[in-house]
């Protein structure tokens, strides 16, 4: 580490964080932010016993300046979050070490079925009002928040008379303008009339070449099979309709995503870092994404018991992940003998739908001021993954999921109010009879093909949370909370890589046997035990919060790259996070965001967390950033960024991949004009530092450089 990294490094981790949830023209108060993710009802931020971000629109905007990328505004305004991988994929952005749960609207995009993490990357920014973060394990929207829930919130129509807004822009890397630049351009009209709102966009975006620090030219899929943001188009359309009649409303959105990366080369992952192999074409269908979400909801403020929320959805998902080719080393588990054919690239598809009944009731009558929510939830959902010729790549599976949930808020004293609740969780799983194909493989000339007998099963998964929040003072806040959380390990994968899960498996297999039994290889649900506690406070023109965390879990889920193997044993996670904001003078704001990470596991399988975890879990064991915003004279808006993470290397005794840091500067720049728009100037890695990305790097343990300098213009016009 240079000293100027050292120094900016401890500058960050000082100064600290994001404004985490306010305008700075709005004066606002911190804990009086109004949220809904937190307890499934409007709440103000003082009464939840959780950590919480609130990302405003705002923020959304100048942190997004120069990049399109949701991930990118959330890791920087988040800590606790890993640093972007740059890529279509979310692999390894995960969350104080585990998972994270991406809801639109109260609505989940994950497929839990089949883990696929290209959500954030996909999510038109231009359609995003603002972003809850609930930091820690929670089950209150079902599975897959061990680490965290992120709630998008999409804008509706305010403006009493019909508002059309035209957001035009241009990015290029530095290296090479002329043919890395992509225009973007997006179009939508928003207003109110009597009582109907309504919100409508649509977007596109077309890219072409990437290039990092070095002046190298970016290959088109770093993280092997599953695709970048280089030489593609992505097309999004969004509709909301809102409709008020007395004390009900009634809400409708649909949001359709279409993304396309055409390669013209295959990836080299034995290169430091990994390239493009300029001699080989890609000769697969292309990397695509082609799904659709439907939302509708209708709330009751006056219903007899108290306030009522029915909600629906269906969600049709497609995934198209490009080919790869056998390599003995980079990539030496294909589908078919050969190894070269296009057909090893697959097509996960997921159909999920769901209903949801949620009532929020005060019990005034039992204790002045308490309230209950409490609910219950259907979902259904049916996944398969294919490979390009037809044939299965995993098990098909159906499941139906119900699940009931209270969460109770008492204030015991004008300065104390606790908080608890729980959530109970019936699944039936129906597992489809499945030919695991065969493999080409560097461990034996041929895996053969096994069979893998299906079967209907039933589980459940009680979860518990309990916390309290302390008035210290007016401004100051003291929480501590208990929560559980849990995941469904991915089943699919357990599928695919059936015979071979396992030391014991691969055994059976190299013995002989050809037929396995789902109930035999099946994962375990993981439940996670999160423990936190922290300060929050605001007055005097400072906002911030810090905690601290440990999480645990019996059934904790890794991923061994080098045996291309998932396991489960027990684990532990640990870390602290800080987020700060000072407002210096009224045209001066700086603030920023630190975060610590890291943990163990039982790699030995001896019964104590004796093995740190694995890098694609905990990329970097610190990340920062640093910001400053000033208003200049005219009306300019200025704002320079300073992010810092610091690689890690899970176990220094091996070989393992050492994934390193950097520390990179940001700057933006923006004036509104009035009837002419609001130009937007940003430079993202001004110094085009050449260094290698930890978060993409973890995936596989193949060396990946991050980006270098991108410039970007926009320009937003309303009439």
């Amino acid at each position: 580490m240079t000293s100027r990294t050292l120094v900016l490094a401890l500058f960050s981790g000082l100064a600290v964080a994001p404004a985490a949830a306010q305008q700075a023209d709005d004066g606002a108060l911190l804990l009086d932010e109004i949220i809904v993710t937190a307890n499934r009802t409007s709440s103000e931020l003082a009464a939840v016993a959780q950590s919480v971000v609130v990302i405003n629109q705002q923020q959304i905007q100048e942190v997004g300046y120069g990049s399109r990328d949701l991930t990118d505004v959330i890791s920087t305004l988040v800590p606790g979050f890993q640093r972007s991988n740059q890529t279509l994929s979310g692999g390894s952005e995960t969350f104080r070490g585990r998972n994270v749960l991406i809801m639109v609207d109260g609505v989940a995009r994950n497929t839990p079925l089949r883990k696929n993490s290209r959500i954030l990357s996909l999510i038109d920014i231009n359609t995003v009002e603002r972003i809850e973060v609930i930091n820690g394990a929670s089950s209150l929207y079902g599975a897959d928040a061990t680490g965290g829930t992120i709630n998008i919130i999409t804008k509706r129509g305010w403006s009493e008379t019909p508002e059309v807004s035209l957001t035009t822009g241009l990015s290029a890397h530095t290296e090479n303008p002329a043919k890395s630049l992509a225009p973007s351009a997006s179009l939508s009209v928003e207003g109110r009339h009597d009582r109907i709102d309504y919100f409508f966009s649509g977007s596109g975006e077309f890219t072409q070449r990437a290039y990092d620090g070095a002046g190298r030219e970016m290959p088109s899929d770093v993280l092997l099979g599953q695709g970048g943001m280089d030489r593609a188009k992505q097309f999004n359309l969004f509709g909301g309709l809102g409709f008020e009649e007395g004390t009900r409303r009634f809400d409708v959105t649909a949001d359709w995503t279409y993304f396309r990366q055409d390669p013209d080369y295959l990836s080299n992952y034995t290169t430091d870092p990994v390239s493009s192999d300029f001699g080989t074409d890609y000769t697969g269908e292309p990397a695509e994404e082609n799904s659709q979400y439907l939302s509708a909801a209708m709330s009751e403020s006056d219903f007899a018991l108290g306030e009522l929320e029915l909600k629906g959805f269906f969600n049709n998902i497609e995934k198209q992940s490009p080919f790869t080719a056998y390599d003995p080393v980079a990539n030496s588990f294909v589908y078919t003998v050969n190894g070269t054919e296009k057909f090893n690239q697959t097509v996960l598809k997921a159909k999920r739908a769901g209903l949801s009944a949620t009532v929020h009731t005060q019990l005034d009558q039992v204790f002045d001021g308490a309230a209950i929510t409490w609910g219950t939830e259907y979902s259904f959902d049916h996944t398969t993954q294919q490979f390009a010729d037809g044939a299965d790549a995993i098990a098909p599976m159906t499941q139906n999921q119900f699940a009931a949930f209270a969460q109770l808020e008492v204030p015991v004293h004008e300065r104390v109010r606790l908080q608890g609740g729980a959530r109970f969780d019936q699944f039936f799983l129906n597992v489809d009879d499945f030919t695991r194909p065969t493999y080409k493989s560097s461990l034996l000339p041929v895996i053969p093909a096994v069979n893998v007998a299906g079967g209907s099963f039933s589980y459940n998964s009680p979860t518990f949370n309990i916390g309290a929040v302390v008035d210290i003072t007016e401004n100051l806040q003291a929480f501590g909370n208990f929560s559980q959380g849990y995941s469904l390990t991915d089943i699919g994968a357990f599928t695919r890589r059936a015979g071979l899960n396992s030391t014991s498996e691969l055994g059976k297999l190299l013995g002989g046997q050809r037929n396995f039994d789902y109930a035999d290889i099946a994962p375990e649900p993981q439940i996670v035990n999160s423990y936190e506690a922290g300060l929050r406070g605001d007055g005097g023109g400072f906002r911030g919060t810090v905690s601290g965390y440990i999480s645990t879990s019996d059934n904790g889920t890794t991923f061994d790259i080098d045996a291309n193997q998932v396991s489960q044993q027990e684990e532990m996670v640990w870390g602290a996070e800080v987020t700060a904001a000072y407002d210096v003078l009224d045209t001066v704001t700086v603030g920023g965001t630190f975060a610590y990470t890291d943990g163990l596991y039982d790699g030995e399988g001896t019964g104590d967390l004796n093995t740190r975890l694995p890098n694609n879990r905990v990329p970097n064991r610190f990340t920062s950033s640093l910001y400053g915003e000033w208003l200049l004279p005219h009306d300019f808006l200025a704002r320079a960024e300073v992010e810092y993470f610091s690689g890690r290397k899970a176990r220094p005794q091996n070989d393992e991949q050492e994934l390193k840091g950097a520390t990179l500067l940001n700057l933006g720049l923006s004036k509104d004009f009035g009837d002419a728009g609001e130009f937007s100037f940003a430079v993202r890695n001004v110094f085009d530092t050449d260094y290698t990305n930890p978060t993409a790097t973890a995936v596989r343990g193949y060396k990946v450089a991050g980006q270098g300098r991108v410039i970007t213009l926009q320009h937003k016009i309303r009439f």
